[in-house]
């Protein structure tokens, strides 16, 4: 399942480009239970219906470059960086399978900051 678990998010993200995230692509390969939090705004969306709907009344989808799918089984972690017209954040998303759907998701957004002085002796 691993394989086709992989196949199915770099099908959905792929790596190479930019993509718009896609209502109808997506709630295709969504168990109908699905569940998505979002920790920062306390927000979960219940349902792949739910979140199909949420998608497409979104006004400007985000465009996200794929940087890494690292993971195995049913359980894996797509990180990314989203431009939201010129904002940009980093997204952790935490991808559970259930039976080769997406069951879960938990994304995580953080800005980008000026890392401190001190820690520059240790970064490439």
């Amino acid at each position: 399942m691993t394989d086709r678990n992989r196949a199915l998010l770099e099908r959905l993200w792929p790596m190479e480009g930019q993509l718009v995230l896609s209502a109808e692509a997506e709630h295709e390969l969504r168990t109908e239970d699905y569940v998505l939090e979002m920790p920062q705004s306390g927000e979960r969306i219940i349902g792949r219906d739910k979140m199909r709907s949420m998608q497409r009344e979104y006004p400007a989808p985000p465009s996200i470059e794929i940087q890494r799918i690292t993971g195995e089984g049913d359980h894996f972690v797509v990180l990314g960086r989203s431009d939201y017209g010129g904002e940009i954040y980093y997204v952790a998303d935490v991808v559970e399978f259930t039976d080769g759907r997406i069951a879960r998701e938990t994304r995580i957004y953080g800005s980008p900051f000026e890392p401190p002085a001190w820690r520059a002796k240790y970064a490439e």
